[in-house]
């Protein structure tokens, strides 16, 4: 076994011969390699990312001790790529949970089987270096670390995602050098890194060498302040310093230009004064940066100065002086085949995708993300709650949740420097970037004395910042002192708690919601309900939504088929399933609706009818400091899908939360049905996150019928041919017509067969359904929906009768209940099928659900049509999936679709791809021969390749079996998807708890290409 310190168990030493913590920057040779920041182009940097020879035991114990040292043979070792890790590279064990430790819970200590991975490189160090300081910075590495150069022992680290940065002057030399790693993969450092993620291990991040000047600088502060309102900005920079050097400033703005310059002899500590009048302020809508370069004999580096003031004024958060609203998303590094190890390219695609959908903010769930990260949010203009690597979930959960247990840790002297290290790290290397507008202590660690002091300090070395931390809330119970907290912070709050909040005049802070409206598979749900709150309170200064990202990780089947893997797919215990699985767009990026939902609920721009008779509008600038000047508007006016008129204006002059009217030349617009009037707010320019045109926001409105002055056009289809026959044959009622022919069962009280010119459009008899196949936020009501019998429903047929009218239509009278076994009957109705001469199927249902019994998932038919029903055209809301409260992202039009285009392919499969809000549909094979579907009231439907059955059963999109039929859901109403896998229950408005209800369609078969419109 290597004999070395076990430092792994210690919270009282978190490293040895490690650097103070500092600034994050990277010394050039010159002042314009320094202005293009690659660092490859550096003098003085050295990468040593790349192949290194690797070997994994699964314990530390099998470490052989002297692998460190120069001569040892590593010809059969394995070869490992640095960064990574190592569980993407088939090592160990690919483990996935959210709450609860995946050791036993017995801090400081570890499982004694403790992995551990050993890395050696061999590295080639220029002759230019000689004379001059080296350091090496491991930018990450989970969960602690040993090192040695050239066989010599340097140090050891913990902490795994801040920077850990040696003095190897000592050890290396010029020429050949070798460079020996080992890292465990559990110290006691583990007890406060219980994210909700998969536990990666190894050297996930850069590593690189830097060759600093004897005497050089340190660290670097630039510290703000506004004179004259914002006339004027001075720039504080403190300088430290290894020896005494000689500095000089210059600030640049963005065109290169120099605007104010200094110099300064500094012994261990100094400062320089800049200033600027009427600088140009930075914000996330026009993220203007000036470059502050810093020259110390042959070294130049540069910093981002973001002119930008953060403040509480009143309750309410404000930057440069101006309300604002954070828009955010929680984002945890993730990558579908690195897991944390994240490619440069990666996070800039991540940051365009953010930007295209509004989104402003993001919270570093739940600890500092790449450096690069943060200089990328500082460009595109993002506001970044900085978090620190810190959780501890998992010690409530061992004791049960017992009173106190979340709090173990925070409350023990012996962690506080574990903790206060974790703070400190992190300031000390984000503070020169303006994106932080928010130090955050971590997440879910209890509250108290160790996270007090967190803060104190925090607020002590940055007061221009806000410190946040939702521990610090009552409903944790812990230590009352929240001083040293700047605002309140909240997890999946209710929307009537944000309202009680806001008008509560006690409540002096802003609140901000840290997580809220959890987006895991088919949701978020509760969007549109939170921001008409937010935006009505100006105390409410918005929040984050959980997640960014699903956190699945590329796997393959036996056979090869590709799919996304969660908790327990690799034998993982604990683990947490599919909770990982929860994010706004899949691993590989790909929106899911409830981004676009998102997108649309948080766009900056509004629109009030005023008169739409007149085509009078009012919009609304919803930007916090940009006018409308970069922005479009298309509109156009449909009748039933088809263009009526259409128009732009080029010119919104609306400021930063002002407003303008609009005047649309429409009045002359005949129309036979009501018409729908769309607009279309575009950028103007090409950005480097969208192209020209790329849309901001939409609005729609019906219009009057004032301005229909064509008569509309009857919806009756007249009779033609010969009258309805009508015979029985045992439990079979035949009826024919000219061109169709129906076939009903009056013992099971259902239509079996719809046939038009021979062409059967039924695959088995229609059915009512009740059942959904859980949405990942059904998870609580799921239990109760099952106890209630909901997922296992059939038909009693009481009794059945019908007649022939006189006027030749013929009416099918159903007394009937539905239910399953153990229980009683879920609910009575009545439904009424009736037949006319022209082949229209008429259906009214009357029913009467049980009292007692939870919100239904859904009502309506379910008809399974033959292969071959492929085309669905409906005229309704789309393009994508759409519910009751899950709509706002959706427009009214025709649209014409595949049933396979219908499908929202989540990786649990679950319910999805309905349409809400449809008038009418018509499902039908490729030549226009199916099924048309109206109702008087508007209507939801789905058509699937999977039946509800299908998706229930699955735990995974790629176990589903596709079916040659397509099952087409025609439903009088469906409860709302909310957000309650994490978030609140289901609001009220949106459950579908009706004590009785009644539910109308009308079904006709056709050949569309002859009888359609």
């Amino acid at each position: 076994m290597i004999s070395v310190p076990k430092l792994w168990e210690n919270p009282g030493i978190l490293h040895e011969n490690r650097e103070p913590a500092r600034a994050y920057y990277v010394p050039y040779g010159d002042a314009a390699a320094a202005s293009e920041g690659k660092r490859g182009r550096s003098p003085y940097y050295q990468t040593l990312n790349g192949s290194w020879s690797f070997r994994y035991h699964a314990s530390v114990k099998e470490v052989e001790d002297g692998f460190y040292r120069e001569g040892k043979d590593l010809s059969d070792w394995d070869k490992l790529l640095v960064p990574s890790c190592w569980q993407t590279s088939g090592y160990d064990q690919l483990h996935y949970t959210n709450v609860n430790y995946p050791i036993p819970c017995d801090p400081p200590y570890v499982p004694d089987a403790n992995p551990a991975g050993v890395y050696v490189r061999e590295f080639e160090m220029a002759e230019m270096w000689e004379g001059k300081e080296k350091y090496i910075v491991f930018e990450g590495v989970n969960s602690c670390f040993y090192l040695w150069v050239n066989g010599h022992y340097v140090g050891y680290s913990q902490g795994s995602r801040v920077p850990a940065e040696f003095n190897i002057s000592d050890y290396v030399r010029s020429g050949k050098n070798r460079i020996a790693v080992m890292v465990l993969k559990w110290c006691d450092g583990t007890y406060l890194e219980d994210q909700d993620l998969w536990r990666y291990t190894g050297i996930f991040r850069d590593v690189y060498l830097l060759a600093r000047d004897q005497s050089h600088v340190r660290d670097v502060f630039i510290k703000q302040e506004f004179k004259d309102g914002f006339d004027r900005a001075e720039l504080l920079v403190e300088v430290e310093s290894f020896g005494t050097v000689d500095i000089q400033l210059e600030l640049q703005d963005t065109a290169g230009h120099i605007v104010d310059s200094g110099a300064a002899h500094v012994d261990g500590k100094g400062s320089i004064r800049l200033a600027i009048d009427r600088p140009d302020l930075w914000n996330a809508e026009t993220p203007v940066l000036y470059r502050l370069l810093v020259t110390c004999g042959d070294e130049h580096f540069v910093f981002p100065v973001g002119f930008r003031q953060i403040k509480v004024e009143g309750g309410v958060f404000k930057i440069n002086g101006q309300p604002v609203k954070l828009k955010g998303v929680n984002r945890h590094d993730s990558h579908p085949e690195m897991g944390q190890t994240i490619p440069l390219q990666h996070m800039i695609d991540d940051l365009k995708l953010m930007k295209a959908h509004n989104i402003n903010t993001f919270r570093t769930s739940h600890y500092p993300n790449d450096p690069r990260f943060l200089g990328l949010c500082d460009e595109f203009g993002f506001y970044v709650i900085d978090e620190a690597d810190l959780e501890c979930h998992g010690m409530g959960s061992a004791l049960g949740w017992a009173e106190g247990a979340l709090h173990r840790l925070t409350k023990h002297p012996e962690w506080r420097e574990a903790f206060l290290d974790r703070a400190v790290r992190m300031v000390e290397r984000d503070k020169n970037h303006p994106a932080v507008i928010m130090w955050s202590m971590g997440n879910e660690s209890g509250y108290d004395v160790n996270h007090i002091a967190m803060q104190e300090w925090t607020r002590s070395r940055d007061t221009s910042r806000l410190v946040h931390n939702e521990g610090g809330t009552p409903s944790y119970k812990g230590n009352p002192n929240v001083e040293s907290l700047d605002l309140e912070s909240r997890m999946y709050a209710s929307v009537p708690y944000l309202e009680e909040y806001a008008a509560d005049p006690g409540q002096t802070k802003p609140l901000f919601l840290c997580e809220y409206s959890h987006a895991m598979g088919n949701g978020p749900g509760d969007l549109q309900d939170y921001w008409d709150v937010i935006y009505r309170y100006p105390k409410l200064m918005g929040g984050c939504v959980w997640e960014w990202c699903d956190h699945g990780i590329l796997t393959r089947t036996a056979d090869g088929t590709p799919y996304y893997a969660y908790g327990g797919d690799f034998g993982d215990k604990p683990n947490d399933g599919n909770f990982c699985i929860d994010g706004l767009v899949t691993p590989d990026r790909k929106p899911h609706t409830g981004l676009l939902e998102l997108k649309q609920v948080i766009a900056p721009i509004r629109v009030d009818a005023e008169n739409l008779e007149k085509g009078q509008l009012r919009l609304t600038n919803l930007y916090d400091f940009s006018s409308l000047s970069h922005v479009y508007l298309i509109w156009k006016i449909e009748e039933s899908g088809q263009l009526a008129k259409q128009g732009q204006v080029w010119e919104l002059t609306a400021a930063p939360h002002g407003s303008l009217s609009l005047q649309l030349p429409y009045d002359a617009v005949k129309c036979r049905k009501s018409p729908v009037l769309t607009l279309s707010f575009r950028t103007k320019e090409e950005t480097r996150w969208a192209p020209q045109g790329h849309e901001l926001a939409f609005a729609q409105f019906e219009l009057p019928s004032a301005i229909s002055a064509v008569p509309a056009e009857s919806a009756a289809i007249p009779a033609v041919g010969r009258p309805l026959s009508v015979s029985q044959d045992g439990t079979q009622l035949i009826l024919d017509g000219f061109d169709f022919r129906y076939v009903f069962d009056l013992y099971d009280g259902t239509i079996v067969s719809i046939a038009k010119n021979g062409v059967e459009m039924l695959a088995v008899p229609a059915a009512f359904s009740i059942w959904r196949a859980p949405t990942d936020n059904d998870m609580y009501v799921k239990k109760m929906w099952q106890e209630a019998g909901f997922d296992r429903i059939g038909m009693k047929n009481y009794a059945c009768n019908w007649k022939q009218k006189e006027n030749d239509s013929v009416e099918i009278k159903v007394q009937f209940s539905l239910g399953g076994h153990i229980n009683d009957p879920l609910l009575h109705g009545e439904t009424v099928w009736s037949v006319d001469s022209a082949g229209v199927i008429g259906h009214k249902t009357d029913a009467k659900p049980r009292q007692g019994l939870p919100y239904l998932p859904r009502f309506g038919l379910v008809l399974t049509m033959p292969p071959g029903t492929e085309e669905v055209e409906y005229y309704g809301y789309g393009p994508h999936e759409s519910y009751v409260d899950k709509r706002r992202s959706v427009r009214k039009g025709r649209y014409l679709l595949q049933v396979d285009e219908m499908f929202e392919d989540y990786i649990m499969p679950q319910e999805n791809g309905s349409r809400y809000g449809t008038e009418w549909a018509i499902i039908s094979n490729k030549l226009g021969m199916g099924l048309a579907f109206r109702a008087p009231q508007s209507f939801s439907f789905s058509a699937s390749h999977y039946s509800v059955e299908e998706l229930t059963r699955a735990t995974h999109s790629h176990e589903l079996a596709k079916a040659r039929e397509t099952f087409v859901h025609l439903d009088y109403k469906m409860s709302g998807v909310g957000s309650n896998s994490c978030g609140p229950e289901l609001i009220e408005k949106y459950r579908f708890n009706e004590s009785e209800f009644s539910f109308e369609m009308s079904i006709k078969p056709i050949f569309k290409e002859d009888e359609f419109f």
